[in-house]
């Protein structure tokens, strides 16, 4: 169980570097990102409410306040890194790299969440509802 923990703690605190660097860039470098968005055919009004987001998400999953909140920020990091490979495939830059270390931190760190923490985290929030 300690070692599930230790990969639990590493890769989602890997993850969250990442996070953190992304969302630094779309601020603090936002005329780069600003092109690479364009060049995707993106909207470049998205820029600042994804950097909230993944800041958003980080919290939720750290905080653990919420079960369903966790879950819905894995799920939603787990649409952002697969539309991002995706779109560096198709115009075929071969960016993608990072969205796919992305994925595999993102599912390293949601599976050894369930592991050390999902069964008594579950039955905590169902029986405060209940």
């Amino acid at each position: 169980m300690k070692a599930k923990k230790i990969g639990y703690y590493v890769s989602t605190g890997l993850l969250t570097a990442l996070m953190l660097m992304s969302a630094g860039m779309y601020i603090f470098n936002n005329a780069e990102i600003t092109k690479a968005f364009e060049s995707f055919g993106f909207p470049t009004y998205i820029i600042y409410p994804l950097a909230a987001a993944k800041i958003l998400g980080l919290v939720a999953i750290w905080t653990k306040l919420s079960t369903t909140l966790k879950e819905w920020a894995y799920a939603g990091f787990f649409f952002n890194f697969t539309l991002a490979a995706a779109a560096h495939i198709m115009i075929g830059d071969g960016e993608q790299g990072g969205a796919i270390v992305a994925l595999i931190l993102l599912f390293t760190s949601y599976f050894l969440d369930r592991a050390v923490f999902g069964k008594s985290e579950v039955k905590k929030e169902l029986e405060s509802v209940a």
